[in-house]
């Protein structure tokens, strides 16, 4: 009785009464474990939002350090448009910044002695305050001119260009076949597609202007990812793919290629980077690659994109999606039914498309009871050959799975 907290214990009846447990011992011990476990989910729940309340520091710190960046470098596009000539004292072009090069002999200006007094003026003193006034318009027009032409000479895919450079008929020839071969090394082993990114880069002066091209150069980037074992170097080449991709999507937005490429880079550079940039850049994939089905919707491997990016936003973890909760208003939302639909989808657009796939459907069946299924896909899968990587992963799930 001891042993047992005073309000299990009866009110006292009187002065001679024995007071006795209200519950038997066995009863005690089963209450004694329930509070054991609430007190070890308590601790443990508070570990949890211990780990939630630095990601979510971490996340301020990041904002901060992104927002100071992006202020620091637009105030320094700011200054070069004002001051798109060098200030040092000297007459020669070749010491002039990047902005006077590209336009030289290119810009007029109604004002004949605007040139010739600005630079006199950068002789006799740097902050001629007067000299800047007079010549503040022409400048402006400079350095917008400035940079058009660079844009032009590094065949930047801007916004502003209208049309992809023409081919003459050879140019055009010599594409197809490049755009064959790489295909064909793509679709190779490993020193195939370290080949077919070094003819890709070759050509990328040549052809960058071209929008078939340049998906498969960002695709290649992507093989390179998966090759490379250094971290430095898979994250270089994720990134590198994307910003291929960046400029080319603001001018084909129609094309599915560009939309899955960047959807599949922007996955991969995640892959290094914090828990709350991962999740945003699963947004990111998501919406790529539905606008990437809505303009080639029967690609295959677009919904075995989306099968994934289901089937991982079904099992998040209790953490990931507390953490989502509180960084995006409308988290994603999937359930293992949605993985399923998209890799049958798969099966009936392409019946044996990957070894991953149908290891995949086995999955999804497991996790909602079905037995009997998975096994049936199980052995499917087993009767294809591993082709890929991710074929070869998707083996020792088969047979881990098979075990059990």
């Amino acid at each position: 009785a001891q042993a047992v907290p005073r309000a299990l214990l009866p009110a006292d009846p009187g002065a001679g009464a024995v007071p006795s447990p209200l519950l038997r011992q066995d009863e005690q011990l089963e209450l004694l474990e329930r509070l054991d476990f609430v007190v070890r989910n308590l601790v443990e729940l508070r570990k949890e939002v211990e780990e939630l309340r630095n990601s979510l520091q971490h996340l301020a710190v990041e904002i901060v350090g992104e927002v100071r960046t992006h202020l620091e470098e637009t105030q320094r596009v700011t200054r070069r448009r004002r001051f798109p000539f060098s200030r040092d004292r000297s007459d020669s072009t070749g010491s002039s910044s990047i902005y006077f090069t590209a336009s030289s002999g290119n810009v007029n200006t109604d004002d004949g002695e605007s040139e010739g007094g600005y630079t006199t003026a950068n002789a006799e003193s740097d902050y001629d305050r007067e000299s800047e006034r007079e010549s503040e318009e022409g400048e402006d027009e400079v350095s917008c001119e400035t940079v058009r032409t660079v844009r032009r000479d590094s065949l930047d895919l801007g916004p502003e260009e209208e049309n992809p450079l023409l081919l003459d008929s050879s140019q055009e020839e010599g594409l197809g076949q490049l755009l064959e071969q790489a295909d064909r090394l793509h679709g190779g082993d490993e020193r195939d597609k370290r080949e077919g990114f070094q003819l890709l880069l070759n050509n990328k002066l040549a052809y960058a202007g071209q929008q078939e091209f340049l998906w498969r150069l960002a695709r290649a980037h992507s093989d390179m990812w998966e090759l490379t074992e250094d971290e430095d170097e898979r994250r270089s080449y994720a990134t590198e793919g994307k910003e291929e991709l960046e400029l080319a999507l603001q001018k084909w937005d129609q094309s599915a290629e560009c939309h899955q490429w960047f959807a599949i880079l922007c996955g991969q550079v995640s892959e290094h980077e914090s828990i709350p940039r991962r999740i945003q850049a699963g947004y990111v994939f998501k919406e790529h690659i539905d606008k990437a089905i809505a303009l080639k919707p029967q690609d295959p491997q677009l919904y075995y994109l989306l099968g994934r990016w289901c089937y991982q936003v079904a099992h998040l973890g209790w953490l990931e999606k507390r953490t989502v909760s509180a960084l995006f208003e409308t988290p994603p939302t999937a359930t293992v039914e949605d993985a399923l639909q998209n890799f049958l989808r798969v099966e009936e657009l392409s019946p044996g498309f990957s070894k991953a796939g149908r290891v995949y459907i086995a999955k999804c069946y497991k996790d909602l009871g079905n037995a009997s299924a998975a096994a049936l896909w199980l052995d499917l899968a087993s009767e294809l050959p591993g082709n890929t990587k991710e074929d070869a992963e998707s083996e020792k799930e088969l047979e881990e799975m098979r075990s059990v």
